[in-house]
């Protein structure tokens, strides 16, 4: 923000400047928008304005005016009454306005550069403002000087700039570059440096300035050269300025290293040997000498000479050609004629030492002429070079052949020698007349030259060689072929975009165009695989997962640039290999198990389902218990959960369970679920009677106790729940003076007295109460004493207790209780219709038959008062028989003090 604030505000009022001359300078910066203010007249003129030192005295309004509406017209605004100077919606741009140099005035009203400006680069915007009224009349020039903004990046006049270094050039050598770049900003927003991109480790740029500010770049070499290893650098040179931040530019710098005379010339061979027919015509050419110099220009130019040690001889009768060092003869061949010659032939160069080489030439001396050789081609010829295209047909003539003897005395024969499909015969009925012809098919891609020799030979044993060389043209016949028509590729699943696969690569045997390779992807390839036409990389755009797709197969086709353009195809066969990035899941959040109580130890509770979307040992799960692993196991196999004790409900009702599922990855993934076990209760406790606490146990009963009135009550719990813990109580014994006077409610085990007592029913009344749950499928039960002494008071004590000691002689009558018991819910099997209709039936069996024994019971009470045995027992149904107390406890009675 103080950035900003510096641009926008600091370079409107940066100063101004008043005079009696009426003269006001100003500056601010280049490309400000519209509305920004440059300077008040009215304030920097010290004007007087309204409500000022005399506010008693009228004041004229001023006026402000324009005096013309040129070129600076343009760029600013002038409010005619306060007389602030702003800028318009014209962008002022320095160098679009400041493009005459120096010194130059373009008056108007418009622009001007003058050297008398505080720095010769400013570039000023003069404006005549007139003031009215009268009084205050003046003519007020005003200058508005551009100051300059980094608005232009430096730029090269060429964008390829060449520049000759010779391969001699020292260390240190500087050379000038001749296009340097040009930027329209001026001090330190212009160009600063200059540097390479790539210096080659020979190369370095330095710049200069000179008296006017021109920067100009200087090559440095930084290192030895020689053209003969490399002729050329090519770089990059970039301009930059000093903006903040800075602006750049660019062109290519091409370095050529000019040659000097560095190298001399050399031949191949220190001899040559050559044979001569003394026959020979003049002219014939016999060899050629070749010598190569590494230099260019005039610094490779080679002359060729005879040596000094020539004789004058060999000299007049061979010929040699001092630019191309070819010898012919140059005279006939006699009797006199030596028939060795030793050729010293020198190979010079500017500035070098010359190279040497030895011809010896043989005169064989003859006084008859060879056989001529006369051709005449068919196929396309340049210079001795037949042209053939491949795969033309068998038997293409390719040239006739005229054989003759120039004395017309000898016969003469010819044959062809060389490998090849050739084949050279008579062409008949011509004598003297042999054509060329090819045997088989040619292929380029087995061999692209041949050289054949066509000898003719007369009867005296002279022979003549013609040298053809058969040049065999490309045709597109080859398709390309991959390296592997089976191309096997794996990669990690949830890879990088754009990941490399492999690189495709396919050879065509055919030349040029013909064996240029182009990749494409079949049609069977997924749109998120990719092929470089070029290259033959092959990558894939997006992620794969192997969870979603573990293979691909697709095609790619290999097709060269002949025409018609030939193919082949291979297939790509991609396996997305697993990573470890999917945690186990439970096929449930949470497990429920209800298991009966007393389950037997490592009894299957049930079988947790765990699955891994990973494959091999990242898929590998292991269950395990997180908390109550003294009490449960799980099977991390088969997931089976299993309890190492019997599980007593009573205890604990419930159980709830962390399993942890782990896989084999590294690092490992795990998941974890909840699991709720919930134990069924079975009938597995007997009635818990609390009071009274002891069989020894008596209650004082007063005679006077009115009928209806509780005397005591026998209290009871169970440990278990439900229909299993519904408890029944029910007198099954009695003793007594009148025992029937007591009755118990088989709901709240409340003892109440029915009858009143009278004087003869004193005494001590033992009751056997038994105390029965509903329990499935046998019920369980206890029995407790109750003892009621009915008197006035408890004088002996000692003989109640001695009574309580000996053993009751008590009839066992029992009938089953009955008591209301609101109904369970429970869910029926759908399969086991037939064992509930049989319950149903006996049910209902036993209710007929519980209804007929109450009717019965009734009756009977009210026609024998006499057998109180059984009076006011409504669930009471006698059994025949004595029984002792001892034989009545089956089941220990459990007596607690609460």
């Amino acid at each position: 923000h103080l950035l900003l604030f510096l641009l926008f505000v600091g370079p409107f009022n940066c100063f101004a400047s008043y005079s009696r001359a009426t003269e006001l300078f100003y500056s601010l910066n280049e490309g400000l928008p519209a509305g920004v203010l440059i300077g008040s007249l009215a304030r920097d003129l010290r004007l007087p304005t309204a409500g000022g030192q005399h506010p008693a005295a009228p004041q004229p309004p001023l006026s402000f005016t324009l005096a013309s509406h040129g070129l600076g017209g343009q760029y600013v605004q002038l409010d005619n009454r306060s007389g602030e100077l702003l800028t318009s919606a014209m962008e002022i741009d320095r160098e679009a306005l400041c493009m005459e140099s120096s010194g130059a005035t373009v008056f108007g009203g418009a622009v001007a550069v003058s050297s008398s400006s505080p720095s010769s680069e400013s570039c000023l915007l003069l404006l005549d403002v007139l003031v009215l009224p009268q009084e205050y009349f003046r003519l007020v020039k005003v200058k508005i000087a551009i100051r300059d903004v980094n608005d232009n990046a430096p730029h090269f006049p060429v964008p390829h700039i060449h520049l000759s270094v010779p391969e001699n050039a020292p260390v240190n050598t500087r050379l000038a570059i001749e296009h340097p770049a040009l930027d329209p900003d001026v001090g330190t927003n212009g160009v600063q440096t200059y540097r390479l991109r790539d210096n080659y480790g020979v190369f370095t740029l330095d710049v200069e300035e000179n008296e006017n500010g021109e920067r100009t770049p200087y090559l440095i070499v930084m290192g030895a050269l020689d053209r003969e290893t490399r002729e050329e650098y090519v770089t990059v040179i970039i301009a930059e300025d000093g903006g903040i931040p800075p602006l750049v530019g660019s062109a290519t710098l091409t370095i050529g290293i000019s040659d000097i005379n560095d190298n001399c010339p050399q031949f191949s061979d220190s001899q040559l040997n050559i044979t001569l027919y003394g026959n020979s015509s003049l002219g014939t050419h016999m060899a050629t000498v070749h010598a190569v110099d590494m230099d260019l220009g005039s610094n490779a130019q080679i002359t060729y000479s005879y040596s000094q040690k020539v004789s004058q001889p060999s000299r007049d009768l061979f010929h040699l050609n001092e630019s191309t060092g070819a010898i012919t003869l140059s005279s006939k061949v006699d009797g006199d004629t030596p028939t060795l010659h030793r050729l010293i032939i020198l190979g010079n160069g500017p500035g070098c030492i010359p190279a040497v080489i030895t011809v010896l030439v043989t005169v064989i001396k003859v006084m008859m002429r060879p056989p001529e050789v006369v051709p005449r081609f068919i196929a396309n010829e340049v210079e001795g070079v037949v042209y053939l295209k491949e795969l033309e047909p068998i038997n293409t003539p390719i040239a006739f052949f005229t054989i003759k003897d120039p004395d017309e005395k000898y016969k003469v024969n010819c044959h062809l020698d060389g490998d090849g499909p050739f084949r050279l015969s008579p062409y008949k009925p011509y004598n003297n007349e042999y054509l060329l012809e090819t045997t088989k098919p040619l292929d380029y891609e087995t061999q692209q030259l041949y050289e054949i020799s066509v000898v003719a030979w007369n009867s005296e044993g002279f022979h003549v060689n013609k040298i053809i060389k058969v040049q065999v043209l490309d045709d597109n016949d080859n398709s390309p072929v991959f390296s592997q028509q089976l191309i096997e590729l794996s990669i990690e699943e949830n890879n990088v975009p754009n990941a490399f696969l492999t690189k495709l690569y396919a050879t065509d045997a055919d030349s040029g165009e013909r064996g240029q390779v182009s990749y494409f992807l079949g049609p069977d390839a997924p749109s998120y695989f990719a092929l470089d036409k070029t290259t033959g990389v092959l990558t894939v755009s997006t992620q794969l997962d192997r969870e979603e797709k573990e293979k691909y197969r697709y095609t790619v086709k290999a097709v060269d640039s002949g025409f018609p353009p030939r193919e082949s195809i291979a297939t790509v066969t991609i396996t997305v290999l697993d990573k470890n990035d999917n945690s186990p899941r439970f096929i449930n959040k949470d497990f429920s198990f209800f298991v009966p109580e007393n389950f037997p130890g490592f009894g299957e509770i049930g079988v947790i389902s765990v699955t891994d979307a990973d494959a091999g040992q990242n898929g590998w799960v292991a269950l395990s218990v997180l908390n109550g692993s003294d009490i449960f196991v799980i099977d991390t196999g088969k997931g089976v959960l299993r309890a190492k004790v019997s599980l007593d409900r009573e205890q604990q009702s419930s159980y709830i369970l962390w399993i942890e599922a782990v896989d084999g990855g590294d690092p490992a993934l795990s998941s974890t679920a909840k699991i709720t076990i919930l134990l069924l209760d079975i009938n597995d406790n007997p009635p818990l009677v609390l009071f009274p606490q002891s069989n020894m146990s008596y209650l004082l009963v007063l005679p006077s106790t009115l009928p209806g009135s509780p005397i005591t009550e026998v209290y009871a719990v169970d440990k278990d729940t439900g229909m299993n813990a519904v408890i029944a109580y029910s007198i099954i014994g009695r003793r007594g003076p009148r025992p029937e006077s007591f009755r118990i409610d088989p709901k709240t085990g409340n003892i109440t007295l029915e009858e009143s007592l009278m004087q003869n029913d004193y005494g001590l009344y033992r009751l056997l109460v038994k105390v029965s749950d509903h329990g499935y499928p046998e019920p369980l039960h206890s029995t407790v004493m109750v003892n009621l002494f009915v008197n006035d008071t408890v004088s002996n004590e000692s003989y109640i207790e001695s009574l309580l000691r000996k053993e009751p002689d008590i009839s066992i009558e029992e009938k089953q209780p009955q008591i209301s018991i609101e109904p369970t819910h429970k869910k029926m099997e759908s399969a086991s219709c037939m064992p509930t209709l049989v319950a149903l039936s006996i049910i209902s069996l036993g209710s007929i038959a519980l209804v007929t024994g109450m009717g019965i019971y009734i009756c009977l009470r009210k026609g024998e008062k006499h057998h109180r045995a059984d009076e006011n027992l409504e669930v009471q149904i006698p059994l025949n028989g004595r029984i002792s107390l001892h034989m009545l406890e089956k089941k220990p009675m459990e007596i607690s003090n609460i």
